[in-house]
């Protein structure tokens, strides 16, 4: 990210589908701490039309984890229809920060250590780890890069599943159990406005796991929107 811009630089425009949390604007909240010479706006998808500046180009950055070409097309058709001159960046992850953000939302719940360096000799909460989408079988695949990076992380096994369809969480269970993993943790690869909180709590009950907390507005986030944007202002 550039240290300083032009007064016409483009304008960070994060969009999502809703915030009932509260987590985008949190999360916009950071990034204009820690860049307060970038324009940045939050939108839903509902307003986004209203968001995009029609005096200066701008950069939309999906708040999204992993690729979505439902999200891509929607956004793309508001932009077409206003005529605004914005460009669509590419999903968050996946990224070493985001599979290190993961890790610290499971070692908060005692689900894995907080430092893999310094207590390898310790042993591990936990046997294996199913990484939670949203989304079906399309976000399933989307996650698999991320489960090897939070795989990479833990030294632990490390499976994508999705939490509300098929394939579940169920059948990863059976999977990891299979090759002799007893106790697991499901960690969620979200933000928290993807599902209901109480989806999480079902789906970990189902398989009688332990799980963390969605990343919410955690810095790791923040700063892969910042990136984001600053990766297609380079280009």
């Amino acid at each position: 990210m550039p240290t300083s811009l032009p007064p016409d630089a483009p304008a960070l425009v994060l969009a999502c589908p809703a915030d009932p949390g509260g987590y985008a604007e949190e999360i916009v909240g950071l990034v204009r701490v820690d860049n307060p010479h970038i324009e940045v706006r939050l939108a839903t998808f509902e307003d986004l039309a209203d968001q995009l500046p029609q005096d200066r180009a701008a950069i939309v950055v999906p708040l999204t984890l992993w690729p979505d070409p439902a999200v891509t097309e929607e956004i793309s058709k508001v932009v077409a229809a206003t005529g605004a001159d914005a460009t669509i960046t590419d999903a968050l992850g996946p990224h070493p920060l985001l599979a290190e953000a993961l890790h610290i939302k499971l070692a908060e719940k005692d689900l894995a250590r907080a430092d893999r360096m310094r207590l390898l000799s310790v042993s591990s909460p936990v046997d294996a780890v199913i990484l939670g989408t949203v989304g079906g079988e399309q976000a399933v695949h989307a996650a698999q890069a991320t489960a090897v990076l939070l795989a990479s992380r833990l030294t632990l096994p490390v499976v994508a599943a999705s939490l509300d369809s098929e394939p579940g969480v169920d059948v990863a269970a059976v999977r990891l159990r299979a090759a002799g993993a007893e106790r697991l943790a499901i960690s969620p690869c979200l933000i928290g406005h993807e599902a209901d909180a109480s989806v999480l709590a079902s789906a970990a009950a189902s398989v009688g796991a332990g799980f963390a907390d969605p990343l919410g507005a955690h810095g790791a986030v923040a700063e892969l929107v910042a990136r984001a944007y600053g990766s297609q202002l380079a280009t």
